[in-house]
């Protein structure tokens, strides 16, 4: 268990320093604050993840789901080989992590 915690706490870190970098390469572009903004909150989620609580396995299920969500909306489906579809694979793998965490931890 403790592997896939820190897998879904890396995969955080990474997601959240990709977007941080992301809106430095295009700041003008249209919707990077919200990138810039969701970097900030999966870095520190992600580095919530490295503790033994278990509200960070909520948000780190609650609010990937909120930026893919809001991202899907206002950029559509991001082509096979892009930044954006890396994004949306890491945070699901993040995502689909907390869940079977919580799951496991309900069954003891």
């Amino acid at each position: 268990m403790k592997t896939i915690r820190l897998l879904a706490g890396t995969l955080l870190l990474i997601s959240g320093v990709l977007h941080i970098v992301a809106y430095f390469q295009a700041p003008e572009s249209p919707g990077s604050i919200p990138v810039l903004a969701f970097g900030v909150i999966y870095v520190i989620v992600g580095a919530l993840l490295f503790n033994r609580k278990k509200y960070p396995l909520y948000l780190a299920i609650i609010i990937p789901l909120i930026g893919m969500t809001l991202s899907l909306i206002k950029f559509g489906i991001p082509g096979l080989v892009s930044l954006s579809a890396f994004f949306k694979v890491m945070e699901i793998i993040a995502v689909v992590c907390c869940f079977v965490l919580l799951f496991k931890s309900k069954k003891t």
